[in-house]
């Protein structure tokens, strides 16, 4: 589930004051607390009063943080979001069990699945709420709400990862879920009800997958939390939780918001040393040598062969010290564009080539700047020839919201099809290709606000008009 690293205590401190929440109303009518102007300030109202500087240095992937809010009209923003009375009407659009919900109760500190074949009866599905009190984890319902999908895809522009969600839905004086952690960094919006929180010190801190853990095991609770409707409480990856609904309240639904699975420092790591050693091996004749005999039957490594490759990191580190190595991630990035959020956009039309066809007197600037990603890698097409560098500019502006999170839907024989045909389907819609010589002028648009075409960085005119014209067909950029 873009972007990378850790944010700097004092960012935008200006910008966490200023933000206050346009009186934008929501389909039904509701009152928006949240400022969509920008991701920072989307995420700057999500966390308000806090400023985003002060959350990052003393709560991201530290400790968790609970935000009371007295504000009925956030109370009634957070409702509008998702509500218990939504599932009628969700129910009619054909979902099925396991996909796109689950049916589910802690019973004995163990999680009871309950979930029927097929698709979702929505007078079965409540009289497993009502009677066996049951919880109902909806996944992924910014593929229904719209508010959701605009929520989530700024805050995917914001973090540069992706961002999922699920809503729980719980009876009183009941557990969807035993005690366990996520890999994830965690949001939780209350949205109607109170829902009764504990959570543990991790047992394993910023942990990388998801696991149950034994009530014996977690100890003592270091929170004791109540939400209520409008409340938000944030946890790092790893924190063991459980949640139940009170006595006395009638049912209890909140939102998961879910970022940073698998964008660690060592998921990048593994994302960038294949270049690195590309690159290197281009460069370094002694990486092109060949290895000692029967290196690969050995029962074990010898000391020669670690020094070996610790002098090969060590000149490696050195050349990326000394800015002579660049670093290019491209998994995680490709990854990150293809199945994130497509923009929020009310008319879809919108992202179809605008304005005059660019020409070398214009000023063009580029659209949908968020939601576009450059990698440099090696050329997708196979000819006799020594492998080339390439740059993709690859976007989002086409994926399907319908699907988002929803995991892989293709099949092995698509998957493979696909991979044989990478540049029929970047002109398709997912990107551009083109030669390294276009990397300076591409970083030139994206950093700039607008930009003469005359002033890019590229040999010739034609060169500049190619580029440009590729673009602008791609619904990339746009004639001021």
């Amino acid at each position: 589930m873009p972007k990378k690293g850790r944010r700097a205590a004092s960012e935008n401190p200006e910008e966490d004051a200023a933000v206050v929440a346009k009186q934008r109303k929501t389909d039904n009518g509701t009152s928006s607390p949240l400022c969509f102007d920008s991701p920072h300030s989307l995420f700057q109202s999500l966390i308000s009063p806090m400023g985003v500087g002060e959350f990052f240095q003393e709560y991201w992937e530290k400790k968790p943080l609970h935000l009371k809010r007295s504000d009925p009209s956030i109370a009634a923003y957070y409702k509008s979001l998702f509500q218990l009375s939504d599932l009628k009407s969700l129910c009619s659009h054909g979902l099925e069990y396991a996909h796109d919900l689950n049916v589910c109760r802690c019973v004995d500190g163990k999680k009871k699945v309950m979930n029927k074949d097929g698709k979702v009866n929505y007078n079965q599905l409540k009289k497993d709420f009502d009677r066996n009190r049951a919880t109902i984890q909806f996944h992924q319902p910014q593929r229904f709400k719209d508010e959701l999908w605009h929520i989530q895809e700024r805050l995917e522009c914001f973090f540069g990862t992706l961002v999922g969600s699920n809503v729980y839905i719980t009876p009183q004086e009941s557990q969807g879920l035993p005690p366990h952690y996520d890999d994830v960094e965690v949001f939780i919006l209350q949205l109607e009800g109170e829902k009764h929180w504990r959570l543990y010190k991790p047992t394993v801190p910023l942990a990388r997958e998801y696991s149950l853990e034994p009530e014996e095991r977690i100890g003592n609770p270091t929170h004791d939390i109540t939400l209520k409707a409008g409340d938000m409480l944030y946890f790092p990856r790893g924190t063991i939780h459980q949640a139940d609904t009170p006595t006395g309240v009638e049912h209890s639904t909140h939102l998961t918001l879910s970022t940073y699975q698998n964008t660690s420092w060592g998921d990048f790591l593994l994302d960038v040393f294949p270049s690195l050693m590309f690159d290197s091996m281009q460069s370094d004749i002694t990486m092109r040598s060949g290895l000692p005999r029967s290196l690969l039957t050995a029962a074990s490594v010898g000391t020669d062969v670690s020094r070996q490759l610790s002098a090969f990191l060590r000149r490696l580190a050195d050349k990326m010290d000394q800015g002579e190595q660049e670093v290019r991630s491209t998994d995680m990035k490709r990854d990150f564009v293809s199945n994130r959020l497509p923009p929020y956009l009310e008319d879809p039309k919108a992202i179809l080539p605008a304005g005059k066809v660019p020409m070398l007197e214009d000023t063009v600037r580029v659209r949908f700047k968020d939601h576009i990603l450059l990698t440099v890698e090696p050329s997708q097409e196979r000819t006799d020839e020594a492998t080339e560098l390439v740059v993709f500019v690859l976007h989002s502006l086409r994926n399907k919201r319908e699907t988002h999170m929803m995991g892989e839907q293709e099949d092995d024989e698509e998957e493979e099809e696909e991979e044989e045909e990478d540049t029929e389907q970047l002109s398709q819609g997912q990107g551009l290709r083109f030669p390294l010589t276009h990397l300076t002028a591409l970083r030139q648009l994206l950093d700039e606000e607008r930009l003469l075409v005359a002033q890019l960085q590229l040999p010739s005119d034609s060169d500049r008009l190619g580029m440009v014209l590729g673009l602008w067909t791609e619904g990339l950029l746009e004639v001021c």
